[in-house]
Order: C-alpha cells, then sequence, then structure tokens
C-alpha cells in the first residue's frame, strides 16, 4: 500500500513545479515544454532507453501495472505537453527532442515508479551522459562501443536504412546534430533541409572521418582567423567545420629549396702545345696559296698548326635523388568515437 502512496505521490508531484520535485522524479508527464523562446514545443518528442546503453529503447507504460507500453519515442500535442507515462522503478535514461530532432534533453534520472520503497544508495549517475551528442572521445580500442559510433566515414540511420556503422533508431539524436552541424557532410539522395524526416526516410549520413588523421582546432572558432594554420599550407580553408588537409609526406620543389651554390671544380693536370706558329715568305708582288698538308709541315711556305688535347676538366658536382620525405612528427593511435 505504501508503495501505491508513494507511485500516486508522485505522479501529483509530476504537475508542480520543477523546485517542488521530490529527489529522483522525472518532472515530464503532463507538464508543457516550450522552448528557449517561451513558445510551446509543438510536436516534440520523447524517448526512453536503458540507463548505461543508450543503443537499448525502454518501454514506458499508459498503466500503472506497466502492461500497456506506449509508443517510444512518445510525442507531445499541439501545446507541447507530454501525456502521462509510468515507468518501471530504477535509472533510465531520457531524450527530449523538437519536432525536427533537435536535442533539448538528453540525460539519465532517477525514476520513481510503481514499486518505488523510497530507498536510499547507490550512485544515480550514468557514466554515458558526461558526454553529449556529437562529442568525441578517444579510446584506446578498435572494436564497436555502445552509445557511440566511430567516426571512420561510414555511414548512420535509422533500423532500415542498410548504414555501414551504425543502423539503429538510437542514430537519430547523432544524425539530426551532424545534419545540422555540417552541411558538407554526405547524405544518400540528398538533403530535404528537415534532418528528421530524412532520418525518418531511411536515408544514410556520412560519419566525419578522421581515419589516419590527427585533431586540430578551427584556425578561428568565434575569433578572428589567428592566421596558425592557412589554406597556402594547410591545402584548404582552416575556418571550415571538418575541413581535412596536409600530407604525411612532401616532395620539395626547387622554390622551397634554400638558396645554395654547386661546388664546380676545374682540373688541369698540365699540357704543352707543339707545332704552332703561322710562318708567311716575303714574296714580293706574289699570291699565297694555303694548301693542305701534315700538322706543322709547310705547304707553299706557309706552316700549319698542330691540336693536341689539354687534359682540363670541369666537374659540376650534384647529389640527391628528389624523393618525398616525411613530415609526419611522433604519434600513437586510438580510436575516436561520436557519441549518439
Amino acid at each position: 500500500m505504501m508503495k501505491r502512496l508513494t507511485a500516486a505521490l508522485a505522479a501529483a508531484m509530476m504537475l508542480a513545479t520543477v523546485s517542488a520535485n521530490a529527489a529522483g522524479t522525472i518532472p515530464l508527464a503532463m507538464a508543457q515544454q516550450v522552448d528557449v523562446n517561451g513558445a510551446p514545443l509543438a510536436g516534440c518528442l520523447l524517448s526512453f532507453y536503458v540507463a548505461g546503453t543508450p543503443a537499448s529503447p525502454q518501454n514506458a507504460f499508459s498503466d500503472f501495472g506497466l502492461t500497456q507500453a506506449l509508443p517510444n519515442p512518445m510525442s507531445c500535442d499541439q501545446t507541447g505537453r507530454i501525456p502521462m507515462f509510468w515507468l518501471a522503478d530504477g535509472l533510465i535514461h531520457v531524450r527530449l527532442t523538437d519536432s525536427t530532432g533537435l536535442q533539448i534533453i538528453d540525460t539519465t534520472m532517477q525514476v520513481l515508479g510503481p514499486s518505488s520503497g523510497g530507498g536510499g544508495g547507490g550512485g544515480t549517475v550514468d557514466p554515458t551522459t558526461i558526454l553529449a551528442t556529437g562529442d568525441l572521445k578517444v579510446k584506446y580500442g578498435t572494436g564497436p562501443l555502445a552509445g557511440f559510433v566511430r567516426a571512420n566515414g561510414l555511414t548512420i540511420g535509422n533500423g532500415t536504412c542498410g548504414c555501414s556503422e551504425r543502423a539503429n533508431s538510437d542514430a537519430q539524436s547523432l544524425f539530426v546534430y551532424l545534419y545540422n552541424a555540417d552541411p558538407n557532410l554526405a547524405v544518400s539522395g540528398g538533403r530535404t533541409g528537415n534532418a528528421l524526416n530524412d532520418f525518418n526516410s531511411s536515408k544514410q549520413l556520412t560519419l566525419p572521418d578522421w581515419r589516419g588523421r590527427a585533431l586540430a582546432a578551427l584556425d578561428d572558432m568565434g575569433n578572428s582567423a589567428a592566421g596558425r594554420l592557412t589554406a597556402t599550407y594547410f591545402g584548404t580553408s582552416a575556418t571550415v567545420l571538418g575541413a581535412a588537409g596536409g600530407n604525411q609526406n612532401h616532395t620539395q620543389t626547387i622554390g622551397e629549396m634554400p638558396a645554395h651554390s654547386h661546388a664546380n671544380t676545374l682540373t688541369d693536370p698540365g699540357h704543352t702545345h707543339t707545332g704552332g706558329g703561322l710562318g708567311v715568305p716575303s714574296f714580293s708582288g706574289q699570291p699565297v696559296s694555303v694548301g693542305s698538308g701534315a700538322a706543322g709541315q709547310g705547304v707553299n711556305g706557309i706552316t700549319t698548326l698542330s691540336t693536341n688535347t689539354t687534359g682540363v676538366t670541369i666537374n659540376n658536382v650534384s647529389a640527391g635523388g628528389g624523393a618525398a620525405f616525411p613530415t609526419v612528427p611522433p604519434m600513437m593511435l586510438a580510436t575516436v568515437y561520436v557519441k549518439l
């Protein structure tokens, strides 16, 4: 009897203000939800998941005995009011979004359910809610992780999307978040502009691809660009979310080389010229003709020149092969995950 009275009291307190709620109750049933401007969240969606495992939906019920399951997610009416619901006693993961899937609440709560004895003890913190949807987590491992997907360039979507990384209803919040945060992420069949509609249409959204990449901050982050990372060297704009640039190696061009001189050498082991000279006899009024003949042999009084090898050599010394050189700093590898 006390348990039923406690549950009834909890239901009544849910109709009061948040500050009046007993510890552990969920102030959502029969409560009107509004946006930041105070307008009712008509058509908002409330989903329930197993605490610590947001990938696993958990039922809410319309009856006190927990026999008549409600849709998951539940829909708000046109006034933004969530219908009355009952949950099993314990921790539960709660996610509230507007009608387009934009996240409003995403947390774990302590439920004061029909069987609650009001006993204390035990923690009420769901470790998976320390991070919000879209947050990055680095883990020293390689496999799938409950509540997360890997940032590997594969796709996510609903349970019928045939996606390569995650095909499940629990991908809705991340699908909507990434859809709105980065318009450059590919969506199969194109974007309609409504993330939730595209999710419900079984479209696939491509995840950010951190394979083989280090993490760097945007060059502006709400401020003016710092100029520490520019398109000249990064290869693309460093103020665009998700932009990828840089290379693991580089082949230097001539213009990138430092100004320098090559070591030229000139060697002459010594030599002599022989048989040279041009002798012209004196013939008054007579023409002089030059004929052919061996070197040093006079022909018609003309002495021809001889030819010798000088032995002089000039060497232009060069080295190097022009191969690409590494530009990778020391690093160690792990897996980057994104929270659902």
